[in-house]
């Protein structure tokens, strides 16, 4: 089997200061090409832990993807780290000078002298074209390992991968196939109380049962080898079960994403009233394109009962959606203590209830998370036909109309 791994650099990465989007844009992309990835590595901006870990991996990997260190400046180490790795100098590529150049004549800039340095590959390497930034990348072989580096910049990255990077990879490995990945994703049930049904799935020898929790949602996937398509389809049909109602959508995209398709295609119009998410649940939807009529953003502040705050927040929904003239419209009320009311207007007639948030631990950010995925998730079921509040089980349901 092909080992293929990353190894990403800088300080920055390494202690938390950038999230590093790259490592999980590049796993992902890896893996929908037949490559997928077999580990992944972050170094400093350290000459000598560089080198170490070139000379290390190209022992262990197949292939190598470095990332970040090219730049002009003088704690981007990569180039000066793979010469030295190779046993090579480094020496400036004359076209690559010129390619800067005209990038910068195309901006009405002056190239600086430091910009050289990007153009300063081993010896020994063969150069990738950057056609959306300054640092080429470069690939050189050394010891069983064929190393790719790339620039850090999420934009040139991705390009040189795409253009670069993988078409050399399919043309020296053509027998790779993609591994098949079904997956669904859920809302309201926990990962363990999945898992207690699913983990008894008879499965074909080199397909898995895989769980992602990004909490206030968990995917689950069935992953193998396309020669047992057959079997995993049967097997997913069992996930399917499993998952029942607490399944929000089918392979990839996000709930907004199928909200957004099924409003459209019904041609039906939303309006939102939000107060505990904070304007949250609108700009997940507006960005998924919704179509939305209206938003409105109300202070938080104590509502004088829950049962009050209920009777309350359907009335808004119902007159929010008789002034804009949308058909559904779904209001979040303020947090009183540790209850919330949510309620959703349709053309059926008005659904709601009031909540206790039972799962202290959760911080503000996910509790807002959360709460917007309740909501969607009343509009989900609203829209499959079934009754729009549902149970769940870290959600003490309070009331409901």
């Amino acid at each position: 089997m092909l080992r293929v791994e990353m190894l990403s650099t800088g300080d920055e990465v390494l202690h938390g200061q950038i999230v590093d989007t790259n490592s999980a844009w590049l796993a992902n992309y890896l893996f929908e090409q037949g490559l997928p990835m077999t580990s992944r590595e972050t170094v400093g901006d350290s000459l000598d832990a560089l080198v170490a870990v070139l000379e290390e991996r190209s022992h262990i990997a197949d292939v190598l993807i470095v990332n970040g260190g090219l730049g002009p400046t003088t704690d981007d180490l990569s180039a000066l780290a793979a010469a030295k790795a190779c046993g090579v100098e480094l020496v400036e590529d004359a076209g690559w000078i010129e390619t800067m150049q005209a990038f910068f004549n195309e901006r009405g800039r002056p190239m600086a002298e430091s910009n050289r340095k990007q153009a300063q590959i081993p010896a020994n390497a063969e150069l990738l074209d950057n056609p959306v930034g300054t640092a080429c990348g470069f690939s050189v072989k050394l010891n069983r390992c064929q190393i790719f580096f790339t620039p850090g910049v999420p934009s040139e990255f991705k390009v040189m991968v795409e253009k670069q990077i993988v078409p050399r990879l399919h043309k020296q490995f053509p027998a790779l196939e993609a591994p098949l990945c079904l997956r669904l994703t859920t809302f309201g049930r926990g990962e363990s109380d999945l898992a207690t049904e699913l983990d008894k799935l008879e499965l074909p020898e080199g397909v898995v049962m895989g769980y992602r929790s990004s909490s206030p949602i968990i995917e689950l996937k069935v992953t193998g080898p396309r020669s047992e398509e057959a079997a995993m389809h049967k097997a997913f049909e069992r996930v399917r079960e499993v998952a029942g109602e607490s399944t929000i959508f089918e392979g990839p995209g996000s709930l907004p994403d199928r909200l957004a398709e099924r409003l459209l295609a019904q041609d039906m119009r939303l309006a939102v009233s939000e107060s505990f998410t904070g304007g949250l649940l609108n700009w997940r939807l507006q960005s998924a394109g919704v179509p939305l009529v209206s938003g409105e953003l109300l202070p938080q502040g104590d509502e004088a009962s829950p049962e009050k705050s209920l009777e309350g927040l359907l009335a808004r929904a119902q007159n929010l959606a008789e002034t804009t003239g949308a058909q559904l419209a779904l209001a979040v009320g303020a947090l009183s203590g540790e209850q919330l009311s949510l309620a959703l207007h349709t053309p059926s007639g008005t659904s709601g209830l009031t909540i206790r948030y039972t799962a202290t631990r959760h911080g503000l950010t996910l509790r807002q998370e959360t709460i917007a995925m309740v909501g969607m998730d009343m509009l989900r079921r609203y829209l499959n036909g079934w009754d729009p509040v549902a149970e769940y089980p870290w959600l003490d349901r309070v009331a409901k109309v």
